[in-house]
């Protein structure tokens, strides 16, 4: 077993290692966006970890970290954040609710008798 190359803790030694993809950034030793984290898990845990519906406390916590240098500052659309994020256009409301009406039952249902 001794002779082994690799083992439970050595792991494989014949791959390199990948740095992680945004790099190194300094832990929130100081808790400075420690509000925005909290805003962020509270808001996953009661919407069952549905990640889209907490996006707005997503970004808040990202530019609390950006704004206290904790993380490479970056454009918001790069983080997937478009410009007019949270945004939706009058019109593309209407046609959302329209279809959903459409396809509503008691919109199907009801015919119009003259």
């Amino acid at each position: 077993m001794a002779g082994r190359a690799g083992g439970a803790f050595g792991g494989n030694r014949g791959a390199r290692p990948v740095p992680p993809e945004k790099g190194v950034f300094p832990l929130d030793h100081m808790h400075e966006c420690d509000l925005e984290k909290k805003e962020y898990i509270s808001c996953l845990k009661s919407s069952g970890y549905q990640s889209e519906i907490c996006r707005r406390f997503s970004k808040k916590y990202l530019e609390c970290r950006m704004e206290r240098n904790l993380m490479a500052k970056q454009d918001m659309s790069e983080l997937g954040f478009g410009k007019n994020y949270g945004v939706e256009d009058d019109e593309e409301k209407n046609d959302k609710i329209d279809r959903k009406d459409a396809s509503s039952p008691s919109v199907q249902s009801k015919t119009l008798v003259t």
